[in-house]
């Protein structure tokens, strides 16, 4: 049995190809499934079975373009209510693909519907789960997504519950060096306090993960629900999409408008700028946001996702047509392509404004002068206040909370590192008419204890 890791560096999303005697499943499959069919090919493999842990919130899976491109089936949960052709896979059942053998565990505690996939092969020893969102490594998926998405809705008191009962009473039978695949590593926003290690065995987690240490379900749930992360506004979106089948990949982000060297957007338009902070503050559309997509290490998904709503119509500026392909296709992983009016970039002669830049150091000797906002997330202000006086606006609300905000003083945005302030700095410029508005970014450095 042959099992090939594939990583989403962005959403820290890992999906599976499993192959046994030339027949291959795949498990909670990224957007765009090429990489899966170039490994299909590339071992021989036809790809009979598409495993869904349960409907992803944080990002869009190709589970219904596999099937309708291979005939492969998707099994999953009767519980997740699906809407697309699929074979009702639930606990205790079991079906073969080469001489693999795939058996269904009810794992609820992330979502009320989530299945762990055992798979073990009679060609060798070779026994793996496939967690999902259920168990991480260091870590168990978080249990406040589904309040207010999906079939089936669980308040996340009644989650965490059965989180503990699943960590207690799932796993007994099976021995230490079963490997352990989840859906995600450190980086992801369904979970905490996960491992960057991309894989693990039950043994190890047994002892190295919170979750497997003796203690009661009041301790487990109090400590599961304390400090979990904001949840983006697209979550709740993709449950529903994944619910349904998304669209086919290519053609869903083929057909988008293309304008260059545009001079104007009509006035109250919606526009997300994702080229570099320094080429926005130069020149850009007035009111847009600054959401850099610049390399894999900018989370433009999970802030796309967090800032702009579910359906909201929007401009995309970029910086370069060489760069459209990539940042459609990362955009289409959280479903939001379809939201977008026309990818533009910006003419020699456009009506653009630009941002005034923060003299560092009459900010460091005059703090008192101005209104220092901290858009982290509220967890981390609270653990760690960069400036006393700071005022903690977190940048997911930061559109909805920017009229608190008093204009009386210069205004100075920071986060953690400089990514977030280049778009908190943004909206609120955006936001504030008439407002000193100044970006703190990579010079938070200058403050870090």
């Amino acid at each position: 049995m042959k099992i090939k890791q594939f990583e989403d560096a962005p959403l820290a999303h890992y999906s599976y190809a499993i192959i046994s005697n030339e027949k291959m499943v795949v498990v909670d499959p990224a957007r765009n499934p090429l990489p899966y069919y170039q490994f299909a090919e590339e071992n021989n493999a036809e790809i009979v079975g598409v495993l869904e842990t349960h409907p992803h919130a944080d990002f869009v899976s190709s589970h219904l373009q596999i099937h309708k491109e291979t005939d492969a089936t998707i099994y999953v949960s009767k519980m997740v209510g699906a809407e697309y052709p699929h074979q009702a896979f639930d606990d205790g059942d079991e079906f073969m693909f080469g001489n693999a053998t795939v058996k269904a565990i009810h794992t609820p505690g992330h979502s009320p519907d989530g299945i762990t996939f055992y798979i073990t092969n009679s060609e060798n020893d070779t026994k793996a789960l496939f967690t999902g969102d259920t168990l991480f490594i260091g870590d168990v998926g978080r249990p406040d997504l589904r309040e207010k998405a999906g079939n089936m809705k669980a308040k996340r008191q009644e989650l965490a519950e059965a989180m503990y009962q699943t960590i207690q009473t799932k796993f007994t039978n099976l021995s230490d060096d079963v490997l352990v695949y989840p859906a995600h590593g450190a980086g992801s926003l369904c979970g905490k306090n996960m491992s960057d290690a991309a894989s693990s065995t039950l043994g190890n987690e047994r002892v190295g993960n919170w979750a497997f240490k003796k203690q009661t379900q009041e301790e487990f749930v109090n400590e599961i629900l304390k400090d979990q992360p904001f949840i983006p506004s697209y979550f709740g979106f993709n449950v529903d999409i994944n619910k349904k089948g998304a669209t086919n990949f290519k053609s869903s982000i083929s057909d988008l408008v293309v304008k260059l060297n545009i001079n104007t957007i009509e006035k109250n338009s919606l526009i997300v700028d994702v080229r570099d902070q320094a080429e926005f503050k130069k020149a850009h559309f007035k009111g847009s946001y600054n959401i850099m997509a610049r390399d894999s290490k900018d989370k433009i998904e999970t802030w796309l996702g967090s800032i702009i709503q579910p359906e909201e119509a929007f401009y995309l500026v970029v910086n370069s047509i060489s760069e459209i392909e990539e940042i459609i296709s990362r955009i289409a992983k959280i479903g939001y392509e379809k939201q977008i009016k026309a990818v533009v970039s910006i003419g020699k002669n456009a009506n653009v404004v630009s941002t005034e830049p923060l003299d560092l150091k009459h900010f460091k000797s005059n703090l008192n002068d101005y209104k220092i906002i901290d858009i982290r997330n509220e967890s981390e202000h609270k653990n760690e206040v960069k400036f006393e006086a700071s005022l903690n606006h977190p940048l997911n609300h930061l559109r909805t909370s920017a009229k608190e905000i008093a204009k009386d003083k210069p205004i100075v945005v920071h986060c953690a590192g400089g990514y977030r302030s280049a778009a908190g700095a943004s909206i609120l410029e955006a936001k504030l008419e008439n407002a000193k508005v100044f970006d703190l970014s990579t010079a938070i450095e200058d403050f870090n204890s």
